[in-house]
């Protein structure tokens, strides 16, 4: 599998810093390489970078960039766009089809926050639905790498971590 980025669009940094930095870190937790924002938010960059550096990997954070210049110089680098809406075919309908494109191409993943601009719909080569239902952009995201990846990165193990959980029944344990 071909690397898979994040493109965030949309964020409001008086109102989606949370939901922006958790969209970032699901991504991260799951196998994503690193997250577009095409926003002012230094917050949101800071905050995941200070995961990825304790708990491990090479996520990166690129802030404030323009959506329609990332997604054009994605593409012609020979990527593809799976933007995640949910008016686009059925994610079970495509995931095998992108799954197989993703084996010599990287995927970027957009994922909105406010009104998308209609201009993605057409950028996109997939515009994917995880459901036909309102919900919640990160679950959105998470079954998304989930599907494509096919689970395999469900215990993904992070290099130069400082911290490190250790699976156990009962408590909480983790590595330092």
């Amino acid at each position: 599998m071909e690397d898979i980025c994040i493109l965030r669009i949309g964020h409001r940094p008086e109102r989606d810093q949370r939901v922006t930095t958790h969209v970032g870190l699901t991504a991260r937790a799951l196998g994503a390489k690193g997250m577009f924002l095409a926003s002012n938010d230094g917050g949101v960059k800071k905050s995941i970078e200070d995961v990825a550096k304790r708990w491990g990997g090479d996520f990166f954070v690129e802030n404030n960039v323009s959506w329609r210049k990332c997604i054009n110089n994605w593409k012609s680098d020979g990527g593809i766009v799976v933007h995640l809406t949910m008016y686009g075919l059925r994610l079970t309908d495509v995931e095998e089809k992108i799954r197989e494109e993703g084996k010599t191409k990287k995927i970027l993943v957009v994922v909105g926050a406010e009104k998308v601009p209609g201009d993605i719909y057409n950028l996109a080569d997939y515009n994917v639905s995880v459901t036909t239902q309102p919900h919640s952009e990160i679950s959105s995201l998470a079954l998304t790498l989930d599907h494509i990846f096919e689970g395999k990165t469900m215990n993904l193990d992070f290099p130069d971590a400082e911290m490190k959980i250790v699976p156990c029944e009962h408590g909480k344990r983790f590595e330092n």
